[in-house]
């Protein structure tokens, strides 16, 4: 069985057919999916809390993407921290940096993804990381926020991980999960490949960040849960395993990190 650690699920774009989605999830294998719920403004998180409330097979977060940062006001703040509270809400996110769009200031993103991981670290979850840029600059002041505000007593995980071996390494070594997306598949993405086999099994996630990038096979299509299982497919290649290896251990680090209850308590 796996798991989808990251898909926007509860975004606009599957309100027509967001059932049959969730269907050919289940059918192709996939236990459980999380909502992911930032992303679509400060407001987002609520679509994917109250599909986390309807669905026994979904999990949700709440934070606040870097494209939002400047939005985040006091009322915002209360209305996050309420979303945390919920009961099946398991992480805060995704948070982090993005300095390849620059859609808010870079203070604003470094403020507000601070205050997210402070918040984490006092709410005791995990945090769901983006980060983005065209040089090193996201990844090394994402780091540091990260090390000053989390104080080693926060687990994160870098989503759709596509930086270099060398940060994904160090990032490991502060505590962090790599998840890898359909992003992995493409046939440009030889070098993320490497990244990807040089990464231990007990540290990886898989994902497919829909309806965002659809795996090789379903380009140009709208993305869905049910197509993690290319995702898995390539890193079982990658590994020199069978892809029922990679979804057991994937699934089990999954849940590990957003501390789900076992399958046998209810998805």
């Amino acid at each position: 069985m796996w798991l989808d650690s990251h898909c926007h699920v509860s975004a606009e774009g599957f309100d027509d057919d967001r059932d049959e989605v969730m269907a050919r999830a289940r059918e192709a294998g996939v236990e459980t999916m999380i909502a992911i719920g930032s992303g679509y403004g400060v407001e987002g998180s609520r679509a994917a809390v109250e599909l986390a409330r309807e669905r026994d097979d979904v999990f949700a977060t709440a934070g606040v993407h870097p494209h939002d940062a400047d939005q985040l006001d006091d009322a915002g703040r209360a209305q996050l921290r309420a979303w945390l509270a919920e009961p099946r809400v398991v992480a805060v996110g995704e948070c982090g940096l993005d300095y390849h769009y620059m859609n808010s200031p870079r203070d604003s993103q470094r403020q507000v993804f601070a205050e997210q991981v402070a918040l984490a670290r006092e709410l005791d979850l995990p945090v769901s990381i983006h980060v983005r840029g065209d040089g090193p600059e996201a990844y090394d002041e994402l780091l540091e926020i990260w090390i000053a505000e989390g104080a080693g007593e926060v687990s994160g995980v870098l989503h759709c991980y596509t930086g270099t071996r060398d940060f994904a390494h160090r990032a490991l070594d502060h505590g962090f999960d790599v998840s890898f997306s359909g992003i992995v598949t493409f046939k440009t993405a030889a070098d993320l490949r490497e990244v990807a086999r040089s990464l231990p099994l007990d540290r990886l996630l898989v994902e497919t960040d829909a309806p965002f990038l659809a795996p090789q096979g379903h380009r140009g299509r709208r993305n869905e849960p049910a197509w993690v299982t290319v995702v898995g497919e390539t890193l079982a290649t990658l590994h020199g395993v069978r892809a029922e290896e990679i979804a057991a251990r994937t699934t089990a680090n999954a849940r590990r990190f957003y501390r789900l209850p076992s399958v046998e308590g209810g998805a």
